[in-house]
């Protein structure tokens, strides 16, 4: 989640006064679906915040598999990322290197994709390696029915903070 987005804190009016072309460009930051952007940003002007949260995951409840199969495409992939685990890895006191760190996470990740056909996705705010290993171990027992549904609540938590880091507080920042 620590990723940069070129929109941030812009404010919900700022937001609804922008034309179509730019509204499509930060919701493709915030939701990795070019459909899903074009209907959030056709959806507007948002009453408030909640408003967009709400279409948001209502519209990515409603995507068929084959689009949240997309959107997986686009997450960064577990374990291909050296040193993105530097820091969660010093918190947690697991890991000696960034390599087996890599090495495990790469490993659970592949296993993962064999096993649901798909990339493995999870909102990680504050979650060390180890917590998810765990969770790529826990997740192994779903089904894929089951694992369809939790990668869809995954998606929506971190779609929901990237949209809540592009809106900013009610009133944006000053510099929009």
């Amino acid at each position: 989640m620590d990723s940069v987005f070129m929109h941030q804190g812009v404010g919900l009016d700022a937001f609804n006064a922008w034309p179509e072309r730019k509204a499509v460009h930060a919701l493709y930051e915030c939701c990795n679906s070019m459909s899903a952007a074009r209907t959030l940003a056709a959806g507007r002007p948002y009453e408030n915040h909640l408003a967009l949260y709400r279409h948001a995951d209502a519209l990515l409840f409603s995507m068929s598999d084959a689009a949240i199969d997309q959107i997986l495409e686009a997450c960064p992939h577990v374990g291909r990322r050296p040193r993105s685990s530097r820091s969660q890895a010093e918190q947690c006191s697991v890991w000696d290197d960034d390599e087996s760190v890599m090495a495990a996470l790469s490993d659970a990740a592949r296993t993962y994709a064999t096993t649901f056909g798909f990339g493995f996705v999870m909102f990680v705010d504050g979650a060390c390696a180890n917590d998810v290993l765990t969770a790529v171990s826990d997740r192994l027992h779903n089904d894929v029915e089951t694992e369809r549904k939790v990668v869809r609540n995954e998606l929506a938590r971190i779609n929901r903070t990237r949209l809540e880091r592009m809106l900013g507080p009610e009133g944006g920042y000053q510099n929009w």
